[in-house]
């Protein structure tokens, strides 16, 4: 099972149904975060790489990026208290 530093999207804390990092949290599924639109394993792929794409994405408004994926329900704040903290 999943850790909370391996279950949630590095940028922005979405939960996606696979881990975006695998259970280790070293092999990511290279799939596309529907909340940021972050590539897991590319944008993310360091702690400053996070970050960075964090602020453009947040400049942006935080737009929820996949129109096809329901929104989680949950607020801006909610979902980015689970980015695990090494990628803050």
């Amino acid at each position: 099972m999943p850790n909370n530093e391996t279950a949630f999207c590095r940028v922005c804390g979405f939960e996606p149904s696979v881990p975006p990092w695998g259970m280790t949290g070293s092999d990511p599924s290279w799939e596309i975060c529907p909340c940021c639109g972050v590539e897991y394993g590319y944008e993310d792929a360091s702690a400053e790489g996070a970050r960075r794409y964090r602020r453009r994405w947040l400049e942006l408004g935080a737009p929820w990026s996949d129109s096809t994926v329901p929104d989680d329900g949950l607020t801006l704040d909610e979902r980015s208290a689970r980015v695990p903290d090494a990628f803050r």
